[in-house]
């Protein structure tokens, strides 16, 4: 009888999933799964990606309130997970809006292996991401050790910019292919289309709130300047 080989560590399917959900750009900085996936809206983001249609993103608002955390869990369960034949229980609605460790890990792997499963039985789909999406990250989960953080304040990101960094693969036209190829080829290339339509979309949301906090930090600075003009003036 031969013997059995050793279970997949929990470590390592953990950097698999990490791997696998770094390929997703979202739309904001990931510093930690499970806070950051406590509202709902990246879990949204990360089906937008892969099945366009399927999502609304302004349907999810970004929030703080356990309340509106509730809402949008409670929409992405009925609108879009049941579409991937997923249905998440109450129980693990609650601990992911109170951002409880591991939660966010077991919703990923059940996401991940719903939307394998929607690409194996031919429903459409991003299929394999363009690596390039690695590069528009912030931050990644698979990091290790001290990360430095970037500021894209600091490197003056601009909507154009944003456009110009997203890159989609378009496959080449093969010569001598037939209706059903050249449809198919038409197929991918929509797809790519759709993928850089999305992607530009999310950058172009990160560069707005980055140009209201730039506006706010500048404001708050002209304020403690006349304050600071205000005690000059009275110590003359």
């Amino acid at each position: 009888m031969a013997a059995e080989g050793p279970e997949p560590r929990p470590e390592a399917s953990l950097v698999s999933l990490y791997r696998w959900l770094d390929t997703v750009p979202l739309s904001r900085p990931r510093r930690n799964i499970a806070r950051d996936f406590s509202d709902g809206v990246l879990a949204a983001e990360v089906v937008k990606f892969f099945f366009p249609s399927l999502v609304e993103l302004h349907s999810f608002v970004p929030t703080s309130s356990t309340a509106q955390k509730v809402a949008n869990w409670g929409h992405l369960n009925r609108k879009v997970l049941s579409k991937l034949n997923l249905r998440l229980p109450e129980e693990m609605i609650q601990a992911l809006v109170r951002s409880q460790p591991g939660t966010a890990e077991q919703l990923l792997q059940l996401l991940r292996d719903k939307i394998l499963q929607r690409q194996r039985n031919g429903k459409g789909g991003a299929g394999k991401p363009p690596a390039e999406s690695a590069a528009l990250d912030e931050g990644k989960y698979l990091d290790t050790g001290q990360r430095r953080l970037r500021s894209d304040l600091g490197r003056g990101c601009s909507q154009d910019g944003a456009a110009r960094a997203v890159t989609v693969a378009v496959p080449a036209q093969q010569p001598g292919a037939g209706p059903g190829d050249m449809r198919q080829q038409l197929a991918e290339r929509e797809q790519a289309l759709q993928l850089a339509r999305d992607t530009i979309q999310i950058l172009q949301a990160k560069v707005g709130r980055l140009e209201q906090l730039l506006l706010l930090k500048n404001l708050r600075i002209d304020d403690l300047s006349q304050r600071l003009q205000q005690l000059q003036g009275q110590r003359r």
